[in-house]
Order: structure tokens, then C-alpha cells, then sequence
């Protein structure tokens, strides 16, 4: 095997590679051997069949095996003989070959950029914590004696306060519109969920009652179509239900399973400190990811921020095809094409950037991820599919690509974890709202 490098520009290295024609036809024969031991054709004992015999039977599929290994060999040998570490597949051209002749073949790589050691000194981070005061964890108790409470039908007119179940019809101009139907829909008279005024003309009325409720849909509705626009809804209210308060006390505990009512409160500031060290957390890696952005800055492989931005402009498509079908304005605003492009070639490249310079880190730093941590990944998905577990563990077991989706994410976070320890990282108690209108502002 012959290698003789012909370009070494930036990332992107070419090669000339050239396997001699002796050693493609000492595999071919090799092969045919192989074939020989164990083929049966009519008139030749196993192992006894003339190989000028079994290379015109099988010649033209052995060759084609044959050049093929001998290009993932020889590939393979070239990058390795070379210290190459690739950023993609490598990209393979036949310039020549005939039987009997050399094999001639282009090899194009990109290989990953020499970051070198990562040195975090000087990073500084700040973890925010959310201070959850009481009030707060009253308000969710609130919330939780709500949806635990309980109704009776009742023989009079519906109040404020009251539950109603009834079909409905929208039009607009006398035509229906999508999503403007239901068939017993329940809804709390007085809470204002439903569309501006549309509550309160179904106060006073009684089971089996039919009313034409008039509304204007906001201005800035969801539904562009739909926006400023007058309907009408023939509702037929087909009950009238009394709502009876739940008390917070420990009936309630009891109607959700807790032994009383102070460990259902533990249980609630539980979760509400799971919620928020959530988003403190997601908070906290931006921080640290924007300054190792700001910090390293090196040459990217074209391939590899190629493939991030068709994924980024793929989502902007589907999501826009979305809006498109609900009706709805488009989520990128007056934004160009080109202008909207541009935008995400920066942040594909900023992506492909961080991700490499996490996999230096972890590399650097023997971090892996083991086979158990993926495994207690693929089980957590399975469970978000209730009645579908069997089937989902299956297309993970049979799926790599599949697998490599769960263990990227596990494996950011620990390096990600890594890099923490490392750095300065100062604490900051705050209120629940400032932490969320923080995370907000940041997305």
C-alpha cells in the first residue's frame, strides 16, 4: 500500500492511496479458497472445485467484496499511520482499477483541531438558588385542594363557581372552523380560561338550556386566523355541577396518598425545590457554557457545522410548517431567509464549538459513561411511554443511534460537572419569581 498526502489545508487533509494489484488478487484468491471449502456444485466434492471454476461463478461479487475491505483497510491504515483523528465518516473516490491492476483511490478527511489543554482558571460562575417561602407552597396546596375536589349535579341555574359540561359549535361568518367543536367539555364558570366573555353568558343557565354565546377573539389570540375576529357558539349546556370546597387538612393529604397533611407539605416544597434546582441548574450551565465560548476559540470542521446547521434550519422548517397549518403567525417574525440563516451558521458553529471543546475535556479527563447509566436512561424513556415499555426498550436495543441520543446529554452533564469543580462557584439565594423571570429573559 502506497499513501502520499496531497493537501493539508486547515482541517481537511487528502490522500492518494494506491493498493497494488498483487495483493487485491492474492485476496481474491484467498476468498475464493474460502468459498471453495464449503460450496457445493454439481459434479465436485466439497473443497475439490477448480478455482478457474469458482471464479467465474463467483468473481465479480468476491472482487467487489474484496475492493471494498481493501479500501477500509487500507483507509483505516492511512488515518492511524497518519495520527489522524476524524471528524466524520472519511469520503472515498475510485480514480482506478481493473482487474489485474493497482486499485487507485482519493481519501478525504476532516480531522478534529488540536484544542490542547483546557485551562479553567479564572472561570467564574454564580449558582442561583430559589428561596421557596411558604406562601408559595399554600399556593400549591391551593392548587392541589382544587383538583381534588369534588362535584354534585345540581337542579338550578349555574353560577360563578359552578361547572358546566356542554357541547359546543363555532363559526365565524356562519362557517365552522377548526378546533371550534366539543362534546362534553367541562368548564368552570368565573375563572376566565375560556375565551374573554364567554363565561359569563352561560351564568343562569340551566341543564338542557341551548344559548348562542357572541365573543371577539382577542387580538393577539394564538390562532392568527382567528384573531379580532367575532364568532358564535351554539352551546348546549347539558349540566350544571356544584363544586364542593376541599379543605386543606388531612382529607387532603389522605385523597393523594400522604399520611398527613405535613408530609404532604414536605412533598410540595419537594418538588417545587426539584422544579426550580431544575432550572437554577440549566441556568448555572449556560453561564458556564457562554464563558468557555468566549474563552477558546478555535477553527471548527466544516462537515460537522454543515450537518448542526441543516438540523437548526430543519426545526425552524417544521416549526414554521406548524404555525403555517394552526393558522398562526410565523414563530420568526419579518426575519429574511438569509438574515435567519446567518443566525444559525453562528449558533451551529458555537454549538459545534462547545461540543468539541466538552469532548476534549471528558477525553482529557478519562470521563466516561457507563453501561448502566444508559440503561437507567433507556428505562426512565420506556416509563414516559405507559403500556408501550416492551416496545420502546426494543428500538433502543436494536437502535446505537438511538442509544448515542441518551448517552450525549449524560455525558455533557458530566463533563459539564467536571468543569464545575474545577471553577470558582459563588452561591445566591433568590425568590422563585427572579430566578424564573431570569431564566426567561435568557432563552
Amino acid at each position: 500500500m502506497q499513501v502520499r498526502e496531497t493537501s493539508a489545508e486547515g482541517l481537511k487533509r487528502e490522500f492518494t492511496v494506491v493498493v497494488a494489484a498483487d495483493e487485491i488478487e492474492k485476496q481474491i484468491q484467498d476468498r475464493l479458497a474460502e468459498i471453495g471449502r464449503s460450496v457445493r456444485l454439481p459434479g465436485f466434492r466439497p473443497g475439490k472445485a477448480p478455482l478457474a471454476l469458482l471464479k467465474k461463478r463467483y468473481g465479480p461479487s468476491v472482487m467487489g467484496e474484496v475492493v471494498e475491505r481493501a479500501v477500509n483497510d487500507s483507509s483505516s491504515a492511512a488515518i492511524k499511520e497518519h495520527k489522524l483523528r476524524p471528524a466524520l465518516q472519511p469520503k472515498i473516490e475510485i480514480v482506478s482499477f481493473n482487474e489485474g491492476k493497482d486499485l487507485e483511490y482519493k481519501l478525504a478527511v476532516e480531522v478534529l483541531p488540536e484544542i490542547g489543554p483546557v485551562a479553567l482558571e479564572g472561570i467564574a460562575v454564580e449558582r442561583w438558588k430559589a428561596e421557596i417561602p411558604d406562601a408559595d407552597i399554600d399556593q400549591a396546596l391551593e392548587r392541589i385542594a382544587k383538583q381534588q375536589r369534588k362535584s354534585t349535579p345540581v337542579d338550578r341555574e349555574a353560577a360563578k363557581g359552578d361547572l358546566v359540561r356542554i357541547d359546543f359549535k363555532g363559526s365565524v361568518g356562519g362557517v365552522a372552523f377548526p378546533g371550534g367543536s366539543a362534546e362534553n367539555h367541562l368548564l368552570e364558570l368565573g375563572t376566565g380560561s375560556f375565551i374573554p366573555g364567554f363565561e359569563d353568558q352561560l351564568m343562569g343557565a340551566k341543564a338542557g338550556e341551548a344559548r348562542t354565546v357572541a365573543v371577539t377573539f382577542p387580538a393577539d389570540y394564538g390562532n392568527a386566523e382567528l384573531a379580532g375576529k367575532a364568532a358564535e357558539f351554539a352551546v348546549t349546556v347539558k349540566e350544571v355541577r356544584q363544586a364542593e370546597a376541599q379543605p386543606i387538612d388531612e382529607s387532603l393529604a389522605a385523597a393523594v396518598g400522604m399520611g398527613n397533611l405535613a408530609e404532604l407539605r414536605t412533598a410540595v416544597r419537594e418538588r417545587l425545590e426539584r422544579e426550580y434546582g431544575g432550572i437554577a441548574r440549566q441556568k448555572l450551565k449556560r453561564e458556564l457554557l457562554d464563558q468557555l465560548a468566549s474563552r477558546f476559540s478555535f477553527a471548527v470542521p466544516a462537515g460537522m457545522l454543515d450537518i448542526e446547521f441543516e438540523h437548526l434550519w430543519r426545526e425552524i422548517e417544521a416549526e414554521r410548517k406548524r404555525a403555517k397549518d394552526a393558522g398562526e403567525p410565523d414563530p420568526e417574525g419579518a426575519k429574511s431567509d438569509d438574515e435567519l440563516k446567518a443566525e444559525l451558521r453562528s449558533l451551529a458553529e458555537r454549538r459545534v464549538r462547545l461540543g468539541l471543546l466538552l469532548n476534549e475535556i471528558g477525553r482529557a479527563n478519562s470521563i466516561t459513561v457507563a453501561a448502566e447509566e444508559v440503561n437507567r436512561a433507556v428505562i426512565e424513556r420506556a416509563r414516559g411511554f405507559p403500556g408501550q415499555e416492551r416496545e420502546v426498550l426494543e428500538f433502543y436495543r436494536n437502535n446505537s443511534q438511538a442509544l448515542d441520543s441518551l448517552r450525549a446529554p449524560i455525558y455533557e452533564d458530566k463533563v459539564v460537572d467536571f468543569v464545575l469543580d474545577k471553577v470558582n462557584v459563588t452561591e445566591r439565594a433568590v425568590p422563585p419569581a427572579e430566578l424564573t423571570a431570569a431564566a426567561a429573559k435568557e432563552d
